[in-house]
């Protein structure tokens, strides 16, 4: 009787012990994502803070440019008015 008891349990046991095999590849698979996202999540993090150095390496330059436009349409008026002047 023993042994039917045992027959009778063993495929109770080989389920449970499946089911605990699919949950640790289930485990696995999750932390093998979180990781690939923690370092997606570091390169968009980089790329995004070189993107921002070169915007603002774009706005001082643009800045800069636009300062030496007004000073060279500043010096461009007052040559044509001196020639009216004259």
């Amino acid at each position: 009787m023993h042994s039917f008891a045992a027959a009778l349990r063993w495929p109770r046991l080989q389920s449970a012990v499946e089911r605990r095999r699919e949950a640790d590849r289930d485990e696995n698979e999750l932390a093998s994502r979180i990781q690939a996202l923690g370092a997606d999540r570091s390169r968009l993090a980089d790329e995004l803070d070189g993107s921002l150095v070169k915007s603002r390496r774009l706005e001082r330059t643009n800045r800069e440019i636009a300062e030496k436009l007004d000073a060279a349409i500043g010096t461009i008026r007052a040559v044509l008015d001196a020639g009216e002047s004259s």
